[in-house]
């Protein structure tokens, strides 16, 4: 080829370059509308779309109005495809996915948008159809939370504890009675109820034109004492029949069991999203801590509902079906449970029985007083055990190569230190002398043991108690308190807690476990879940310690502290546990505790205990009572005692004979 053709040839090439650039458009295509559009709708602001009938701000505040109230976040939206319809025509197709629920459980979906081009700018034809599919232009959404039906709390055996029941809630429905009739109403109902009459009167009147406003649901059962015709006798009053998840009775384990009811604000936040608000969730104890397994996954609806008046029935746009929950399994006892509660029904201060079976370290009853007033003594409580921890001692002298038979100087008061201890002002005066650990045990001989200090230290006091399972954490399945013996002390600290004294500290579920390892032989450790539960409340449920009901009693350190390093292994033994048998023996049949002779059934096996508190002259003293009878061990606790004896003692003698029949 020559010189001219070549020239030719390249000039050609670059005119048809030329001619191509002219020609290639560079407006924004329907795709690049597209995009947009999923990105403001996906942030619920398409400022940066254009509309062919709207301004992109009535769209925007239409998926605000759409949206009110509906999911914690916007959906996410993608561009699916766009098809070219014409020249300057197309269409988009969107695909949607909200987020509705902590459980995973999304709504997705796909629309489509009309897109026209108008002077160069891709438009869209809003429609609400757009944004969620056949959604109607004066319609918004709902999300509703259906639940299932929530599992049972059952007991030893299988025994329903908590199920549904059926309730009554009584209130003023206040288009059944006209205005000027209403606070009349209201403070009638209330001293029917026994509420306030001022506080029921102001909810009335600041509730809706149209509210149900309840004063309070009632048990509907034999224990009901407000009758129908009571209530309807009162203009405006409404009775509406109605279930709930309730125990036996009003007072039947509350503490331990916990509510149901509407979620607080506090469960929702500590929650993360697992609990909405409006949600019905366990409001404490184990309720609430074992909460996602009895509550179940809930369904969901998502409706369409006519803003505003306007009178059209909501449509259903998507549903998942609610999965029930499933029962959880304790080992209390309802006979037990209630017959603790029944014996502490007259105890004003707070007070408690908790039982264990020392075969299985199953906790058969964990009751609490009404002077606990809804504190969870048995289980948090936190208080000097007195006189009972002489079996943890007692344990640490043996170990020393003491015996029954041993003597003791039990003198009438030791001085340690500069601090005079004495014994109590019923101790028997021929016990006073030089007598064996036997006696010394029996009649509960303070200076006796603190005598005694010498032989053994602090280190092995301590070592004495984690064997019989004082201090030593267990996962029961719900918050509590095993008990805290310091590892050094010396002089007047140490001749304390030789008797319970100091800073040695334990809760009622403690010392009952303590005296279930006597009982069988091993270190027990307690459970409150039958085989095959957890003991930890699921991954997200809420604080295990929220609410009232699992507080611990005024005063007692928190329960809040980090867990304590693993117990070493038990080194008690059964011949320990024989000679520990022989010293509670004693106490019922020549000490203190003589009054459980007459208990039907196996001998009992028994240690009672005082413990001095605060700053009075003479102090106030705390009343312990331990036993062992059979497969069954038991401790006994009031707060405002008198002697473990006296104020322990009936206690625990009634309890026992309940047990028994």
């Amino acid at each position: 080829m020559g010189k001219l053709q070549r020239a030719t040839s390249v000039l050609t090439t670059v005119a048809l370059a030329l001619t191509l650039a002219a020609c290639t458009d560079d407006r924004p295509t329907a795709e690049d509308a597209s995009g947009t559009l999923a990105a403001g709708l996906a942030r619920l602001d398409v400022g940066q779309s254009a509309f062919t009938a709207a301004e992109p701000a009535e769209v925007t505040a239409r998926l605000a109005a759409i949206t009110e109230g509906f999911a914690p976040e916007p959906p996410q939206v993608t561009v699916a495809g766009v098809e070219e319809t014409g020249e300057d025509t197309a269409t988009a197709t969107l695909d949607y996915a909200w987020d509705l629920d902590a459980t995973d459980q999304d709504w997705t979906y796909s629309t489509t948008a009309d897109l026209t081009r108008v002077e160069d700018t891709w438009q869209a034809a809003w429609d609400p159809g757009v944004f969620v599919p056949d959604l109607l232009p004066e319609e918004k959404l709902t999300l509703t939370r259906v639940p299932g039906d929530r599992g049972d709390i059952t007991g030893a055996g299988g025994a329903v504890i908590v199920t549904q029941r059926p309730v009554v809630r009584v209130g003023i429905d206040k288009t059944l009675v006209p205005e000027a009739q209403q606070a009349a109403s209201a403070r009638a109902l209330a001293t029917l109820l026994d509420l306030d009459p001022a506080g029921y009167e102001e909810q009335v009147a600041t509730a809706g034109a149209e509210a149900f406003v309840v004063a309070l649901v009632l048990r509907d059962d034999a224990t009901r004492t407000v009758t129908d015709a009571q209530i309807d006798a009162v203009p405006g009053a409404l009775r509406q029949a109605d279930t709930l998840e309730l125990a036996p009775t009003r007072t039947f384990a509350r503490e331990l069991l916990g509510g149901v009811g509407e979620a607080t604000a506090e469960l929702v936040e500590q929650s993360d999203g697992a609990i909405r608000a409006g949600d019905v969730t366990g409001l404490g104890g184990l309720q609430l801590q074992h909460n996602a397994q009895l509550a179940g996954t809930p369904g969901l609806s998502v409706d369409a509902v006519a803003a505003g008046d306007a009178p059209a029935a909501p449509r259903t746009l998507f549903t998942t079906a609610p999965v029930d929950g499933e029962d959880l399994a304790t080992t209390l006892d309802p006979r037990l449970q209630g017959l603790g509660e029944e014996v502490l029904a007259d105890e004003p201060s707070a007070s408690s029985i908790v039982a264990i079976r020392p075969s299985t370290g199953e906790i058969l009853a964990a009751a609490n007083g009404p002077g606990s007033e809804g504190l969870q003594t048995a289980l948090l409580g936190q208080y000097p055990p007195g006189s009972t921890f002489k079996i943890a001692t007692s344990l640490a002298l043996l170990r020393k190569g003491f015996t029954p038979e041993t003597p003791t100087e039990c003198s009438e008061e030791v001085v340690v230190d500069g601090r005079t201890f004495k014994n109590a002002s019923t101790y028997p005066a021929q016990s006073v002398g030089t007598v064996p650990l036997l006696e010394t045990f029996a009649q509960s001989c303070n200076t006796g043991f603190i005598s005694a200090r010498d032989r053994i230290s602090q280190a092995d006091l301590a070592s004495a108690a984690t064997d019989l399972g004082i201090g030593v954490e267990a996962g029961i399945g719900t918050p509590a308190f095993f008990g805290s013996v310091p590892g050094e002390a010396e002089g007047t600290a140490h001749a304390a807690a030789m008797i319970g004294q100091g800073e040695v500290l334990v809760s009622p579920l403690a010392l009952a476990t303590m005296t279930a390892t006597v009982g069988a032989g091993a270190r027990v450790t307690p459970t409150l879940l039958a085989p095959g539960e957890s003991a930890e409340g699921p991954t997200g449920s809420p604080s295990a310690t929220a609410g009232a009901s699992t507080a611990a009693p005024s005063g007692a350190a928190s329960t809040d502290a980090p867990p304590t390093e693993a117990a070493p292994p038990s080194a008690f033994t059964a011949a320990e546990s024989a000679t520990l048998k022989t010293l509670m023996g004693a106490v019922v049949a020549q000490g203190g505790a003589q009054l459980l002779q007459d208990v039907p059934g196996a001998p009992v096996l028994a240690k009672t205990g005082t413990a001095e508190f605060g700053s009075e002259d003479p102090p106030r003293t705390h009343a312990w009572v331990v036993a062992l009878q059979g497969d069954l061990a038991v401790a006994v606790f009031v707060e405002e005692g008198e002697l473990g004896s006296t104020s322990g003692g009936p206690l625990m003698q009634a309890f026992l004979t309940g047990a028994a029949s």
